[in-house]
């Protein structure tokens, strides 16, 4: 990750991501000029929040998805600073539904290259995981804890794959074979490494909705739309009400 400050990045707009429309519309909400651009087949919404020119948009769900929308970012609108909003499965040991896992680094689960490379490596870069920026992910953390007081907040290793973890099984392998991850999506890594090819500054942010177990599909859909939602607009009020003090 390049040394990128948590400034306005020479006024440059911020980019706010989610993967699930539920996710995002909350935030949409908060927008009051917001204008559609149409960029790669998605719908890049510019606007203002308390003086800062943001741009949010959906990136779809799964890494190339990901990818392909932190690079038409950055490439195209020229975003200094991305921030990912949504949910997550949680993984660690105190890791509870409706708890806030901020991001301190990402790794690939699903990344395998063996016997080439070690096992999660992405090939050529020589290592497995991707930090996020520390300056703006303070900010996010501290955004996070004025936003939701009551809420529990992690910080850590989060893992992406493009597969929804929906079983026990599935839940305590990564557990196992991963021990410090303390939450599982579909997104984030992809966007880390994005960030790191271009220098940009990367901060997450995720809702615990399901512990990604037996029990994950059912508890999915309805804890988006009544608490994640919710949580992701408070979140990102704080933190550019932050940015303007």
């Amino acid at each position: 990750m390049s040394a990128a400050t948590g400034e306005h990045e020479g006024g440059a707009p911020l980019a706010l991501v989610a993967a699930m429309h539920q996710e995002l519309a909350a935030v949409l909400e908060l927008l009051p000029d917001e204008r559609k651009t149409v960029v790669a087949g998605r719908e890049f919404w510019r606007g203002h929040l308390h003086g800062r020119e943001v741009i949010a948009v959906l990136s779809r769900i799964g890494k190339v998805a990901a990818a392909t929308t932190a690079t038409a970012l950055i490439a195209h609108f020229g975003v200094r600073q991305i921030v990912f909003t949504g949910v997550a499965g949680g993984l660690g040991p105190g890791v509870r539904v409706g708890d806030v896992v901020v991001a301190d680094d990402f790794l690939q689960h699903d990344l395998d290259a063996s016997p080439i490379f070690p096992r999660h490596e992405v090939p050529l870069y020589g290592r497995s995981r991707f930090a996020t920026d520390p300056a703006l992910t303070q900010r996010l953390v501290d955004a996070a804890r004025r936003a939701l007081p009551a809420a529990t907040l992690h910080r850590g290793l989060i893992v992406s794959g493009d597969r929804f973890v929906s079983t026990t099984a599935q839940a305590r392998a990564l557990q196992t074979e991963l021990p410090d991850a303390l939450a599982v999506e579909m997104e984030g890594a992809a966007i880390a490494q994005v960030c790191h090819d271009y220098g940009v500054a990367y901060a997450a942010v995720r809702t615990i909705s399901d512990h990604a177990d037996d029990d994950a599909p059912a508890d999915f859909t309805q804890f988006v739309e009544t608490v994640a939602s919710p949580h992701a607009a408070a979140i990102v009020q704080a933190l550019l009400a932050q940015a303007a003090a």
